[in-house]
């Protein structure tokens, strides 16, 4: 009389039988339901293998060829899964192959069960014995091959962006490189349009994958031509390109409507759109010089700080020699220059004044203050300048750009204080 072990090493030798046309419907089936999977010919072949290889130890340990303890994900199984971190195919993807292919055998293995064996209490046992066997034999290889993945990708990413960060520094230095082959190592295209961006977390706070995904959802928000190149530089900041494409005109209200969902996590410094290799280095410098900026002011005025504001571009310039600086609006402000809030406010409504031209009704609309308000402060400001508004009228500017964007590093403190 028959057992159920005898009746599942008889599956195993039709399985091993079939072994072939089986690997071919399986690698089919994981074409059409997993589409993150690659397609190209090698990557193929190696799924080929990998299931081949699958099947072959399933079939060993079914016919108690080895323990379930004996059991390790094969060469090629491991292989694959090493090929797909470096192309960087999400994990899931793998899992979802095993689960799949484990449906797939059993379903043909329980329709030979049901062929195959007449009494319905031993072809039960049968196919129990067998699901748990496939269980089994997942759970052991799956373990296998995503530690093989998640070394892989790790070992990958370092080397990756090692050999990023050096082709970034290349093309930053103004190193004559081979187009095409810096596009290789960076994985991103150079003949295009650029938008550079400095992007920190604060202080203690440093989670640069969260950061990649803001400037992804930045890339989306903007309608990038394709996908950001993200370099990390410390565990608090990264350099990004986002893909333009064509286009250098961008509508960058989308970038503070990014942050905003951040609650002020992330911070951004944007330069302006460049094209090209010179593009690509002009948009990263102008990001840079914005993040410096916002580096040396405690409170930035905006949730993104972009090089394509002239006063940031000024401020840029002033922050290049702070002793001068400090001089300069020490000079043009006197009590002006105070750091306090009141002071502070002042500043802020004569900034607006002399941008708008002199004008009390445009510059209340802007700092949305009544016009006998605004007309209250200006002259409480020109008071404490001790200076009438039009004398030294380009140093007025500049100083009052430096207490915007560089306070505190550029104000007086206050007498007592």
């Amino acid at each position: 009389m028959s057992d159920p072990e005898t009746e599942m090493q008889g599956i195993a030798v039709l399985l091993a039988e079939r072994h072939r046309e089986l690997t071919n419907e399986l690698v089919e089936a994981f074409r059409e339901r997993i589409p993150e999977l690659p397609t190209d010919p090698a990557l193929v072949e190696l799924l080929v293998g990998s299931s081949g290889a699958n099947l072959e130890t399933f079939v060993h340990l079914m016919r108690a060829h080895m323990q379930v303890k004996d059991v390790h994900a094969p060469v090629a199984a491991v292989e694959y899964a090493r090929r797909l971190a470096q192309r960087g195919t999400p994990p899931s993807a793998l899992l979802r192959a095993y689960r799949i292919g484990q449906q797939l055998i059993l379903q043909w293995a329980h329709a030979q069960i049901t062929r195959s064996i007449a009494d319905p209490m031993l072809a039960l046992q049968t196919a129990q014995m067998l699901t748990d066997q496939s269980f089994l034999y997942i759970d052991a290889v799956s373990e296998d091959v995503v530690e093989a993945y998640q070394e892989e990708r790790e070992r990958w990413l370092a080397n990756r962006s090692a050999v990023q960060r050096e082709t970034v520094d290349a093309l930053l230095r103004g190193d004559r490189l081979d187009l095409a082959a810096a596009e290789a190592a960076l994985g991103y295209r150079l003949r295009q349009h650029h938008l550079g961006l400095v992007v920190w977390t604060d202080p203690g706070a440093g989670d640069l994958t969260a950061v990649e995904r803001t400037v992804g959802r930045i890339a989306e928000r903007l309608d990038c031509a394709g996908q950001p190149l993200f370099v990390p530089r410390d565990r608090e900041t990264a350099w990004a390109w986002l893909p333009t494409g064509r286009s250098s005109s961008l509508d960058l209200t989308g970038i503070d409507a990014v942050l905003a969902e951040d609650d002020g996590r992330v911070h951004v410094a944007v330069g302006s759109a460049g094209a090209g290799e010179p593009g690509f280095r002009s948009t990263h410098d102008g990001a840079a010089a914005a993040h410096g900026v916002a580096q040396l002011g405690q409170h930035p005025a905006a949730p993104a700080l972009s090089y394509d504001d002239p006063t940031v571009r000024a401020a840029a310039l002033l922050a290049r020699d702070l002793p001068a600086t400090r001089a300069l609006v020490h000079r043009a402000l006197g009590d002006l220059a105070e750091d306090t809030d009141g002071a502070a406010r002042l500043r802020e409504t004569l900034l607006a004044f002399v941008e708008e031209r002199e004008s009390y009704v445009a510059t209340a609309a802007r700092v949305h203050l009544h016009k006998n308000t605004v007309k209250y402060r200006v002259d409480r400001a020109i008071e404490a300048r001790g200076k009438p508004l039009g004398e030294e009228r380009l140093d007025l500017e500049l100083a009052l750009i430096a207490c915007k964007w560089l306070a505190p590093e550029v104000l007086v403190r206050p007498s007592g204080g």
